[in-house]
């Protein structure tokens, strides 16, 4: 009210001035806008792509400190002796050597790795890889003190083994839950590379349930937690810890083109090295499970090609007949979501969550056959199709062949390199008698079957087409010997 009582001609010079500086000046913002706006489109026009300014800070509240101190003192230093003896007299001589006394000719080879303390009373988990074939086992503590070891048992389809020394009041790891880690976590890598004690690296989860094809076997269960974190060589068997200081992982390889860390390592989930360790203590054998279906994943193109809504799950391609899933009541054809809520798209993810359970054990299968979401109650079977629990110290006794005989240990798959067999602990009057065989030779094959166990020997030994018997098998000593007998 009290700027309309001022004078008009006053305001209106005054809005004359004012306008005449603005123009003026808008003038000159306009030539510079376009001006800077031509340049602008040049700009976009040779670089077609907008610049984004990005800020990647690393979170502050990440402490390391706490979980790296709880690992240091339960990560060890593993040292393996190997005697590689000359197969010259063995190839030479066979079964026959032990009467003739000659000399072992061997050449001893040292390695390194690491471990993990899982109790206080000296049990060590580490790879296979590290004590495979080894004569002897040192363990070096982080306050320098050197004790041997014993291995437990063996692995090889997880690239496992469990030692022991006589010790007690040890500081261990807990076990975490794999299960529930999460990609972009903060990770420690805690071992003895290049044979410097006690390091420890840091990193994030990169990814999980990887395949990286390294054991080699139909029956390894590769499901690994990948990370940034520095690996290098001694670093195998080591910890792979959360920030709380749990173990989440034991760290067992590297990608690399020069041997030497370059971005990726991978480690086995504690969830499979609970099971495995567990299995080792209370049978002496592994107890694998199997879900009894034949599996491939699912791409955007084949997932179009099944009229699927989405790229998601993984495809049946068959079901064993008699198998958990078959008498569960899936089929060929349908798609599996999830096992135990666990979310599955790829065949290392059910390997990793099938690998968890024993033969017996009941899990739910969620699945989506002709998009319908269905869920199925599946009891898990050994590779017998069985449920059956069998310890490694379980032996038998064949009439047809007059010997008892018992499933190889997993340290005895790992130093032949073999996938099963059937140790001979004792020979009466039989066939194996008359052909000279002894005690300790693995019988691996009959009639070109496989032998793993006394069903698959029963039912090789029945399914003949002739009266011949063909046997095959070796000595631990790597002596490999063929038979042959007629019924």
């Amino acid at each position: 009210m009290k700027i309309a009582g001022k004078s008009f001609i006053g305001a209106a010079a005054g809005t004359i001035f004012i306008l005449l500086i603005a123009a003026v000046i808008l003038n000159g913002t306009v030539k510079d806008n376009n001006k800077q706006a031509k340049q602008t489109q040049e700009n976009v026009s040779m670089q077609q792509l907008p610049v984004h300014r990005a800020n990647y800070l690393i979170a502050q509240e990440a402490d390391f400190v706490n979980a790296a101190e709880k690992s240091v003192n339960a990560v060890v230093h593993i040292k393996t002796e190997i005697s590689v003896k000359s197969s010259t007299y063995d190839d030479f001589f066979g079964p026959f050597k032990y009467y003739f006394g000659y000399p072992n000719r061997a050449n001893t080879y040292v390695a390194f790795g690491s471990g993990v303390i899982i109790s206080p009373d000296g049990y060590i988990v580490t790879n296979n890889h590290v004590v495979e074939g080894a004569d002897k086992i040192s363990v070096t503590f982080n306050d320098r003190r050197e004790l041997e070891a014993s291995i437990i048992g063996t692995d090889p389809a997880t690239d496992l083994a469990l030692i022991k020394v006589d010790a007690d009041d040890l500081v261990f790891l807990t076990f975490g839950n794999s299960d529930e880690v999460k990609v972009g976590e903060w990770v420690l890598a805690v071992g003895n590379p290049f044979n410097l004690t006690s390091t420890v690296t840091a990193g994030i989860v990169s990814a999980k349930a990887r395949n990286i094809n390294i054991l080699g076997t139909q029956s390894a269960i590769e499901s690994f937690i990948q990370t940034d974190a520095a690996v290098n060589r001694g670093n195998s068997g080591g910890a792979l810890v959360n920030t709380d200081g749990e173990l989440i992982g034991i760290n067992a390889a590297i990608a690399s083109h020069t041997g030497v860390y370059e971005g990726y390592s991978f480690a086995i989930p504690v969830n499979i090295v609970h099971k495995v360790v567990d299995d080792l203590l209370k049978y002496g054998e592994i107890q694998r499970a199997f879900i009894g279906v034949q599996i491939r994943d699912i791409d955007a193109s084949f997932a179009d090609k099944l009229g699927l809504d989405e790229v998601k799950g993984i495809y049946v391609a068959g079901v064993v007949e008699n198998g958990g899933a078959y008498d569960a009541g899936i089929r060929e054809g349908d798609v599996i979501l999830s096992v135990n809520d666990q979310e599955i798209n790829t065949v290392s993810e059910l390997m990793g969550a099938i690998g968890q359970h024993n033969p017996g054990e009941v899990v739910t299968v969620e699945i989506n056959r002709d998009r319908e979401e269905l869920y199925y109650d599946v009891t898990l079977k050994n590779e017998d199709g069985t449920t059956g629990i069998i310890k490694a110290e379980d032996s038998f006794y064949n009439e047809l062949l007059g010997a008892s005989m018992k499933k190889i240990t997993g340290e005895e798959k790992s130093k032949l390199g073999i996938e099963q067999g059937l140790k001979v602990t004792d020979v009466g009057k039989g066939f194996l008698d008359r052909g000279g065989i002894t005690e300790g030779f693995i019988i691996t094959e009959i009639n070109g079957q496989k032998i793993s166990s006394e069903e698959s020997l029963e039912k090789a030994l029945s399914n003949k087409k002739t009266k011949i018997i063909r046997l095959k098998g070796m000595y631990l000593n790597g002596v490999r010997i063929s038979y042959e007998f007629m019924l």
